[in-house]
């Protein structure tokens, strides 16, 4: 998770970055190894279902709030 999170922040202000995490488990041949990149286009795409899936609750809290999208300066993720 640590590398996960890692990647998700460096992928705030890079359009790429490097993951890696060695010994990530063994087998007869010996230890396997995670060596890969990932994009943002790629992590958004990933990301794009739960995204969706988040947009209509945030609107529904917004029409409740009676606040407009322009209203809000930022967001604060938590969890």
């Amino acid at each position: 998770i640590e590398a996960a999170e890692k990647a998700k922040m460096e992928l705030s202000g890079v359009s790429q970055t490097a993951i890696n995490l060695p010994f990530i488990t063994a087998t007869p041949e010996g230890p396997k190894h995670i060596d890969t990149s990932l994009s943002r286009s790629k992590f958004e795409d990933m990301c794009s279902d739960l995204l969706d899936r988040c947009k209509v609750p945030v609107e529904q809290a917004l029409r409740d709030a009676k606040l407009q999208l322009s209203d809000i300066d930022e967001v604060i993720m938590v969890g």
